[in-house]
């Protein structure tokens, strides 16, 4: 099997994880595959479009200068042909090569297709840096330079690279027709791309009036309304396509089937926002990523039908608020969310240049639209993005208040149905454990292996960090590393992972994890935080671990048991990339600096077991550290080894120092 391909026995584990229904709807989607190779519809004929889904008069005046800047700065480097997507710089973006990867080299095959093996980089390429140019949305934003400034260069620019990308890509040929998260997120692109283009001469012209464009949206959305993502598969790419398909169907209303691919869409968003959603308002894949990226695309969904005039059902507005205030409640004092599960950077609507605070704008947007309570963190940032969806988006109907929505009075603390704790303690000390489920539907497909993991951050700084994602597709050790219980903070037995891997995004067997004591907010008032949680992820045994979070002593304190059987253990602690280790025996003395301000902490590791620090090792890959997607770099893990009988705690206290 090739690097990235996929083999028969992953078809039959795959397979194995799906019932009845899905079988069924997946085979009747390959017999439509195949019928698609020669069945080629034409686009029914067009006359007398319009485009009115626009922006309210003085929406574009409340964009704050600072946010317009940035905006610019990014703009013009995209206008010389710069970006930077995945760690990788590319300077051929005047004239982009729509199948090219410029990290292998290598160019995706253009025939039909499903026939192209996508996950094969020895074929295709990186396919993570093939699609991200083609969802647009740095297009999004030279079209928003375009509206903030009147500049003709960015509206040209964005026409010019749009009629290429049709010219390359025609309907049901080569990679970009292959996934339909893709075709989603690039159908809501060109709906803002048209927006911010409205005062160009050139819009209509671009869109509405000519054939091509009409031809491509027609064409985008007969593929979403005929291959959902089904069954194991219904996650953030369901919503992807759901969002995407309404805002075409809303904005781009030129079609005999607009408003049943509106009405389908608008049903399946509703309904998966509240399945990819628990009570608590965390995303279930327990993927930080993916919450932000679900809460944007539903936030845009509404942004469209608002515009529209289209009414929308009361729980899909429910769902996004309780988001919301989800997040509002677990970033730390710098507005950084937990790191958990697979993150790949992906975003809804990008409408804003690097340095803008992704999490702090998202918060932005839902005081803009839901009304932030008095517990939210404060957020003193500024975006383009906030002002212009909050424009489009009516105010919510119940007023943003507590009582009339059951919105939290209180900054939660513990998220029960999502096995979340958040210890907080004094001076910015804050701790994620995790005792939730292994991840979502059966495959769980972007959870990691990471039961009863810490995470623990002082000021915002990663001191016990959990090491990230780096990769999907095409280099499977490091894919297999980055979701690994070895790559979190926790316990390992046996030298294996506590669930059972089929694939890159497939689990066969999912660890089982129950929280016993969640009692998180007396760190607060002084006194000691506790969590206690176990899992049973290793047949014949259970690891129990307690945390406490003291307040006095600015110390939290790791305790850790397994019933069971004498087995191998060991035990990992990951620093984040700003820290300095110096281990001598169980004991590691850290150092590191925040804005210019030097910081420590000891930490004293469990006697019991040998420890050693790794650091940039890569046979295995073992200390490193994901700032991004396609970017690592080389960190501290503490490794303890030893044997666990059942018969001892396994204890390790990290001290704050003033």
């Amino acid at each position: 099997m090739k690097a990235g391909g996929t083999s028969a026995g992953w078809y039959l584990r795959r397979l194995s994880r799906m019932g009845p229904r899905e079988i069924g709807g997946r085979a009747a989607d390959a017999v439509r595959r195949q019928r698609w190779r020669t069945a080629r519809p034409h686009c029914p004929r067009v006359t007398g479009a319009r485009f009115t889904a626009v922006l309210p008069a003085g929406t574009l005046e409340a964009v704050p200068p600072d946010a317009v800047k940035r905006l610019l700065t990014e703009a013009d480097r995209l206008m010389a042909g710069h970006a930077t997507w995945f760690g990788t710089d590319r300077a051929d973006l005047a004239d982009p090569d729509w199948s090219y990867d410029p990290r292998t080299g290598r160019r995706a095959p253009q025939g039909y297709a499903f026939d192209v093996p996508y996950r094969d980089e020895d074929a295709v390429g990186d396919i993570k840096q093939i699609w991200e140019p083609s969802r647009h949305q740095y297009l999004t934003r030279l079209a928003a330079a375009y509206a903030l400034t009147g500049d003709e260069r960015y509206a040209e620019r964005v026409a010019g690279h749009l009629r290429s990308w049709w010219a390359a890509n025609p309907p049901l040929r080569g990679v970009h027709w292959v996934s339909g998260i893709e075709l989603g997120i690039r159908l809501l692109s060109w709906v803002w791309i048209r927006r911010l283009l409205d005062g160009w001469p050139g819009a209509p012209g671009l869109f509405e009036r000519d054939p091509v464009a009409l031809r491509q949206i027609w064409h985008h959305q007969r593929w979403l309304a005929a291959f959902p993502s089904r069954g194991s598969s219904a996650n953030n790419h369901v919503i992807a396509e759901a969002a995407g398909q309404f805002a075409a169907a809303c904005a781009f209303d030129w079609f005999p089937s607009s408003a049943r691919w509106r009405a389908e869409a608008l049903r399946s968003l509703a309904r998966h926002l509240r399945a990819n959603t628990f009570g608590s308002g965390l995303n279930r894949e327990l993927a930080t990523e993916y919450h932000g990226l679900v809460l944007e695309l539903g936030l845009a969904a509404v942004a469209e039908a608002d515009a529209a005039g289209v009414p929308v059902p009361s729980s899909v507005r429910l769902v996004l608020l309780r988001m919301t205030d989800a997040l509002a409640a677990v970033v730390d004092d710098r507005l950084r969310p937990p790191r958990q599960g697979d993150a790949d950077d992906g975003h809804g609507l990008v409408l804003d240049g690097a340095g803008t605070d992704r999490w702090g704008s998202l918060l932005a947007t839902g005081d803009a639209v839901f009304g932030r309570l008095d517990w939210w963190p404060a957020v003193t940032g500024t975006d383009v993005r906030t002002p212009l969806l909050a424009a489009l988006v009516r105010p919510y109907a119940a007023g943003g208040t507590a009582p009339a929505t059951g919105r939290p009075v209180r900054r939660p603390a513990h998220f029960a149905d999502a096995g979340m704790t958040v210890l907080r303690g004094p001076e910015g000390i804050w701790c994620r454990c995790d005792g939730g489920p292994h991840g979502f539907l059966s495959i769980a497909a972007h959870a990691h292996a990471d039961a009863l993991s810490v995470e623990v951050r002082h000021d915002g700084v990663d001191v016990l960090a959990d090491p990230g994602t780096f990769c999907y597709h095409g280099q499977p050790e490091w894919r297999r590393y980055f979701r690994s219980t070895l790559g979190h903070n926790t316990l390992e037995l046996d030298g294996a992972d506590q669930s059972v891997s089929g694939g890159p995004f497939l689990w066969t067997r999912h660890a089982r994890s129950r929280v016993l004591v969640a009692d998180p907010t007396g760190a607060l008032d002084g006194g000691t935080a506790r969590w206690c949680a176990e899992h049973d992820g290793y047949p014949g045994s259970v690891h129990r671990r307690r945390v406490e979070l003291t307040a006095a002593s600015r110390q939290l304190r790791v305790v850790d048991t397994v019933r069971g059987p004498r087995r191998a253990a060991r035990l990992a602690f990951h620093l984040g990339p700003a820290i300095a280790a110096d281990l001598s025996g169980n004991r590691a003395v850290l150092t590191w600096t925040r804005e210019g301000e030097s910081c420590s902490a000891v930490l004293d590791l469990p006697g019991q077991l040998s420890w050693r620090a790794h650091r940039g090792e890569t046979d295995p890959p073992l200390g490193w550290y994901s700032p991004g997607f396609g970017r690592k770099e080389p960190a501290t893990a503490l490794v303890g080894t030893g044997f666990a009988d059942g018969t001892e705690e396994f204890t390790t206290v990290l001290r704050f120092h003033g």
